[in-house]
């Protein structure tokens, strides 16, 4: 029998909270009063038993993804495999650098699966999937780093784009980091891909060998770390601004790269005050300075 997840609703009424051990869902709709009802409740329906869904293939989740076969079996594993194979080749990657994205994603799948919704967001922990029918938009607030909520741009997201999926990593966040970006966040047409490629171009904004940058093996923090003994960052010391603009450079060359494969649709990159806004240019056009934010704005 499946544990129960926790299930309950933020103060304003609207956002339905989900949270089982590490996943976290902010979840919201809009739509009929019938139609909302029934898409919260596929929402707690598919959630629960999820997290034991991926702990029985744990193991393999969390070993380096072959970009030509995957022996995953559940549909969020199989999902996470395919956001990472792409990098898989000439990086070292696992499924676990997508889980968010693609739990968003399965959440998402189940709600517009079990009634017609007007649009619909599942926010985990950053990672954002995205519904949107005809005539609707997303106002998307990007912040400066993953465990704070400084503001530092906004873009919108509107139904005739193609980018359904948000993520942000950077060496704050919840989950390890190679690089030493503050906060990475991309745009891509799923959930999934966009989570994928946040790690990715995360990891590729970083200065090798700096002495201001303090790493460690990410197993002496986490014994079970998919990195295994390979160093992540814990914190950077002062920069100066040319090496700040090399790290961030080493970033760029990493999403113009995925974005002329396909595998993105925008960046945004944010090192020490600095920010480098990579993409489509209506996408780069919609990235505005932050204003403060209101409530049915959602932070990447």
């Amino acid at each position: 029998m499946a544990r129960q997840p926790q299930v309950g609703w933020l103060k304003d009424g609207k956002r339905l909270h989900l949270q089982d051990g590490p996943i976290d869902l902010i979840v919201e709709a809009q739509g009929g009063r019938e139609e909302l009802h029934a898409a919260y409740a596929a929402a707690i329906d598919r959630f629960t038993g999820l997290l034991n869904e991926l702990c029985d293939e744990l193991k393999l989740l969390r070993s380096p993804a072959d970009p030509a076969r995957c022996e995953l079996q559940g549909p969020v594993a199989r999902r996470m495999h395919a956001a990472v194979a792409p990098f898989a080749r000439d990086h070292f990657i696992t499924p676990m650098a997508a889980v968010a994205g693609s739990v968003a994603e399965e959440i998402l799948g189940a709600m517009v699966h079990a009634a017609p919704l007007a649009r619909a967001y599942v926010n985990n922990g950053g990672d954002i999937a995205l519904h949107l029918t005809d005539g609707e938009q997303f106002c998307v607030g990007l912040i400066d780093r993953p465990d704070a909520c400084g503001l530092m741009r906004t873009t919108t997201i509107r139904a005739d784009d193609v980018a359904r999926g948000i993520a942000t990593s950077g060496y704050h966040g919840r989950s390890f980091s190679l690089g030493i970006a503050d906060a990475v966040t991309v745009l891509a047409r799923t959930a999934a891909q966009a989570d994928a490629a946040a790690t990715m171009i995360g990891n590729a904004v970083d200065l090798p060998g700096h002495p201001a940058v303090v790493r460690c093996p990410a197993n002496e923090l986490q014994v079970d770390s998919d990195l295994g003994s390979r160093l992540v960052t814990r914190d950077v010391g002062p920069l100066t601004y040319q090496a700040i603009e090399a790290a961030l450079e080493a970033g760029k060359a990493m999403a113009h790269r995925l974005l002329g494969q396909g595998l993105i649709e925008a960046s945004a990159l944010h090192l020490k005050g600095e920010i480098r806004v990579i993409g489509l240019q209506r996408a780069d056009a919609n990235v505005q300075p932050a204003v403060l934010a209101n409530e049915s704005m959602i932070h990447a």
